[in-house]
């Protein structure tokens, strides 16, 4: 004996669900900003070789293996934390674009000189320990080392052209030298750290010094 064919109706099968790549884009964009933004303070205050990506991770709330993922090791998150921590944030929008840059070319001298000082000083607060981190990095280890000489390569050029910016002409190359290597993160630290200047010394001596340096007059504490 065959059993009786079912007369119910079967529900209609339900719609494939559209995956939502664009959320899970958007995770994984803040995810990485979270992991880029602790490694930053981190390298900051511990240095290279005190800060472990276990420590990393446990900031940002995510597993080390999502760190590897998406950094493949230690040095290749330094490397995104520089990147980071000059323009002080994830954003892929070079600094060349960002309105900091834009400003030293708007207004009269004294402003653009003082919006180069404070953005200059803005940059070494967020970034000078982890330069500091990339350079004991690259004493052992000759693909850190080429990153640090490609990164001072940039500064150089940037340092040009935002003098250029301030001036409202081209800048020749050795002054731009001079001052590349004034506005280095060892002189910051030199002088904030070592001699134990505040923030508002140090931008009115960049101030003072960029003045003299391009040939114009001195610039009155603000």
């Amino acid at each position: 004996m065959q059993p009786m064919a079912s007369t119910a109706r079967r529900p209609a099968a339900r719609p494939a669900r559209t995956y939502d790549s664009s959320r899970r884009t958007r995770q994984a964009a803040q995810t990485r900003a979270e992991v880029l933004a602790a490694a930053v303070t981190l390298f900051n205050e511990q240095g290279w070789a005190a800060t472990k990506l276990a420590d990393i991770a446990a900031r940002a709330g995510v597993a080390v293996e999502t760190i590897y993922s998406g950094f493949g090791s230690k040095k290749g998150l330094l490397r995104a934390a520089m990147d980071v921590a000059v323009v002080g944030d994830a954003a892929a929008v070079p600094f060349s674009e960002r309105e900091e840059f834009l400003q030293l070319g708007r207004g009269p001298l004294d402003a653009r000189l003082r919006a180069g000082a404070a953005v200059t000083a803005e940059i070494h607060e967020r970034s000078s320990g982890v330069w500091h981190a990339i350079v004991v990095a690259a004493a052992g280890d000759t693909e850190v080392e080429n990153w640090r000489v490609q990164l001072e390569r940039g500064r150089r050029a940037q340092v040009g052209e935002s003098l250029a910016l301030i001036a409202g002409h081209p800048i020749d190359a050795r002054l731009a030298d001079a001052c590349w290597a004034l506005y280095s993160a060892e002189v910051y630290t030199q002088l904030t750290r070592d001699a134990g200047w505040n923030r508002a010394e140090y931008e009115q001596w960049l101030c003072e010094t960029t003045a003299q340096l391009l040939g114009f007059e001195p610039v009155e504490p603000g």
